[in-house]
């Protein structure tokens, strides 16, 4: 499906003319076209990428097929990026959807084999507000990025309210085969979002240099502001992952500490039955001369001998610590 903006003298002034005058409207001075293909056949590629633009052979087949990678290139009349527009769900994790960008300096095209919600949400925007001033591509070109980025802010909330449910069960008496598969899981989102990030940040970063001769120096403190928007996610990113470790951490700690306390319980146990044990392992002796054995109050004596080493014992004990 094709979808098209037209702005003449920096407005808006037509929504999806008819595709026959497209070459006529590019030609014409003062007007400057959006063409955004979403999900195209091969019929509106062929008319929109090779007909009307004469895009490059090597633009045309980066928009047909998947570039894991994002990507600048320049040409003599127009620049090429691949970007990557991300989507979050708690089912499907991180989803991306190539966005292909050709910037000239009275058109913009873009490509995306499947519908993004960024586009579409910029694309709605203009058409509100068809009073709103576009000075050049580059503008629409810069909202699109940016609503790129805004995508990343319910993703990095689902993942924060992850990391800190996770810090919380980590403090509770919760077994070690329900939080470890969840540890691991959130670490491999983190991940996953590093990878997606730090590539686009890259290309935002060259961008906002002002080596695109069709990117106004006006635009450029913008894509600046968006360079370091994402470089703040990466950031983001990698903090929660230390974090994750620490925790992760602290949860050993934790249950190393308590196995030390049931250990030192039963020591201590151990320690007050010790000194029955050897009284009575003593006079359980089968010899037969014991003098103690034929005293008249030896039972009594060794009973107090049991009670007092016992109670003795449990002071000592409780004097340490240990109970």
């Amino acid at each position: 499906m094709i979808t098209t903006l037209v702005y003449r003298d920096h407005r808006l002034a037509g929504h999806n003319p008819p595709v026959e005058s497209l070459a006529s409207l590019r030609a014409e001075p003062g007007v400057m076209l959006w063409l955004d293909l979403s999900a195209p056949t091969p019929e509106e590629i062929n008319l929109v990428l090779e007909q009307l633009f004469a895009f490059h052979p090597l633009i045309i087949e980066d928009c047909t097929v998947d570039n894991p990678f994002p990507k600048l290139e320049f040409y003599e009349d127009h620049l090429f990026l691949v970007m990557h527009a991300v989507d979050y769900s708690k089912t499907d994790k991180f989803t991306t959807t190539e966005l292909d960008v050709m910037l000239g300096k009275n058109f913009l095209v873009t490509f995306h084999r499947e519908p993004l919600r960024a586009v579409q949400t910029v694309i709605e925007r203009y058409q509100r507000m068809p009073g709103t001033l576009v000075r050049g591509p580059d503008r629409l070109a810069h909202t699109l990025l940016d609503q790129i980025v805004e995508a990343y802010k319910p993703a990095l909330n689902e993942l924060r309210d992850d990391l800190e449910t996770i810090e919380e069960d980590v403090l509770r008496h919760v077994a070690a085969d329900e939080l470890f598969p969840r540890i691991v899981d959130l670490r491999k989102e983190l991940a996953q979002l590093r990878q997606i990030v730090r590539p686009q940040h890259q290309i935002v970063a060259e961008l906002a240099q002002g080596k695109a001769r069709l990117i106004r120096p006006v635009i450029l403190p913008y894509l600046r502001d968006l360079a370091e928007d994402l470089g703040r996610i990466e950031a983001q990113a990698v903090s929660w992952a230390e974090q994750l470790i620490l925790s992760f951490r602290v949860y050993l700690n934790k249950n190393s500490h308590e196995a030390n306390e049931g250990i030192r319980i039963l020591t201590a146990i151990t320690a007050l039955t010790l000194p029955p044990f050897i009284l009575a392992g003593w006079y359980g002796m089968n010899f037969r001369h014991m003098p103690e054995l034929a005293h008249g109050t030896g039972y009594p004596i060794v009973g107090a001998l049991m009670v007092a080493s016992t109670t003795g014992m449990f002071l000592l004990l409780k004097k340490k610590g240990w109970l």
